[in-house]
């Protein structure tokens, strides 16, 4: 396979484009990363995604592939020869897909109000619903990875990185709102986990610091306000 061309369009901030990252740095495959810039998407992106014209893609020998979850399953179905990503046997996988739907459509939609909350009451029903879904995490934590390291076991599997790529922008919330999310104390398991995720060798090279994520979403904000 070292003569297929692979593309991933993305933006460095995004973490669903770290997904891909991931996954792709775990099966040691080349790809060549291009740079979006969302506020005038190529049209390449839009070619490659006219459904939902967002990121991330990746672009393997001439054919795209979308949604981030999507594209993990993909990249481990394709190049078999590196680590599996998902858990071999089928009722693990069909929980870890659970899991992974559950922080896309019902976790990390909470995390967002956190930055969006009008006033001090909003932001602290925001914060405790994050933190509530935190504990149910917590408990699927303790049960996927039957007292290993992460929720793959031994190495860093599917449900790690749907989760593991939103650890950078949970630290800059905390940052901003002076607040503890991964509270040893409240979410033991997690609280490791998420040190041992950021510090794998697959993730320390490709997330980005909780500073230039803290800059750029200052940047972001400031666009978001009204003129």
């Amino acid at each position: 396979m070292a003569s297929e061309t692979v593309k991933l369009l993305g933006l460095w901030a995004s973490p669903f484009v770290l997904r891909a990252c991931i996954a792709f740095n775990i099966k040691s495959v080349a790809y060549e990363f291009v740079e979006e810039n969302l506020a005038a998407k190529s049209d390449l992106l839009l070619k490659s995604n006219p459904v939902y014209k967002k990121i991330p893609v990746i672009i393997h020998d001439q054919k795209p592939v979308c949604e981030s979850l999507i594209i993990v399953q993909y990249i481990d179905e394709v190049w078999t020869s590196g680590p599996a990503i998902m858990p071999a046997d089928p009722y693990d996988r069909a929980i870890h897909r659970f899991w992974a739907t559950y922080i896309d459509d019902k976790w990390y939609p909470k995390l967002r109000t956190i930055a969006a909350a009008e006033d001090e009451e909003a932001r602290k029903a925001a914060i405790g619903e994050v933190e509530e879904g935190l504990g149910v995490l917590e408990g699927a934590f303790q049960s996927c990875s039957k007292g290993k390291n992460f929720f793959g076991g031994d190495k860093i599997g599917f449900l790690d990185i749907a989760l593991g790529c939103l650890v950078g922008w949970i630290r800059v919330i905390e940052a901003f709102n002076s607040i503890n999310l991964l509270d040893e104390a409240k979410v033991p398991g997690l609280a490791n986990w998420a040190q041992d995720f950021i510090a794998d060798d697959a993730v320390k090279d490709v997330m980005p610091s909780t500073e230039k994520l803290a800059e750029f979403a200052k940047t972001l904000f400031t666009h978001m306000k009204p003129q």
